[in-house]
């Protein structure tokens, strides 16, 4: 059986190399220049090859690492100028401007799929570059907004996600995301949610564990303050791999 292999960019702490290992994929590269979330990458991925700066991401240095192919490049590039919580450059910004590294390096690659994650405010802050900038890449792309409380979470979190692959691979009849009513339905009717929560070894409508409550996050406790920075940046695992779930049925393997 070909092994199907996942090249992970603005990792973070491994949320969505972690979704792709349940789907079934073997992440072969990842890419985290924050030190903390660094170090988390070497602790449960220790073979796997690393770049701190995604400029270093190219066809050159994948070669040298040994990837051969890409079959599916990931990545959730800064937020920070997009986000409503933020100075709201957009992409002009210095973090959020990261995406034109992301869209060099799937030129470079030429992964079989993309799959790009970022937070809803995408949608009017950027998005018709996103795309325009796939296409420009030879990319077809789709797109919607999942929350993780439709997949088990006690939080909503929604974030949009992008799956692009190279134009006319599908025609005009076919869509990666064409289950998205699905997920819609399943979490209406609780599957989901009881499903991701079972695997917890958890009750339906039970609490998971949280944070310990403290009154405010003071600097110096030992990674403490880290950690949860990591955390809120990371995405909700099960919403990926279901996404890369259904691009393996597209994939037909």
């Amino acid at each position: 059986m070909t092994m199907l292999t996942h090249l992970s960019l603005f990792s973070g702490i491994g949320g969505i190399d972690i979704a792709a290992e349940w789907a079934g994929f073997v992440t072969v590269g990842q890419c985290e220049m924050a030190e903390y979330p660094y170090r988390v990458l070497c602790k449960h991925w220790p073979n796997v090859p690393k770049w701190r700066d995604v400029r270093d991401v190219t066809a050159d240095s994948v070669r040298a690492a040994g990837i051969s192919r890409v079959d599916v490049l990931s990545g959730g590039f800064p937020c920070q100028d997009i986000s409503n919580a933020g100075k709201r450059a957009g992409l002009s910004g210095a973090r959020s401007g990261l995406w034109r590294e992301m869209v060099r390096a799937v030129r470079m690659v030429g992964p079989r799929y993309v799959l790009v994650e970022n937070v809803a405010a995408l949608l009017g802050r950027g998005m018709g570059t996103v795309l325009g900038d796939l296409a420009e890449s030879g990319y077809d792309a789709e797109w919607d907004c999942l929350p993780a409380s439709a997949f088990g979470s006690y939080h909503e979190r929604d974030r949009v996600f992008i799956v692009a692959y190279p134009k006319g691979e599908y025609g005009q009849a076919r869509s990666v995301l064409e289950a998205s009513e699905d997920w819609r339905s399943s979490a209406q009717s609780g599957r989901l949610h009881r499903m991701v929560v079972a695997e917890r070894g958890k009750q339906p409508g039970e609490r998971l564990e949280s944070e310990p409550g403290v009154d405010r996050m003071v600097h110096g406790i030992p990674h403490r303050t880290h950690r949860l920075a990591a955390l809120g940046n990371a995405v909700y695992p099960p919403v990926v791999r279901w996404i890369l779930g259904r691009i393996r049925a597209a994939m037909g393997v």
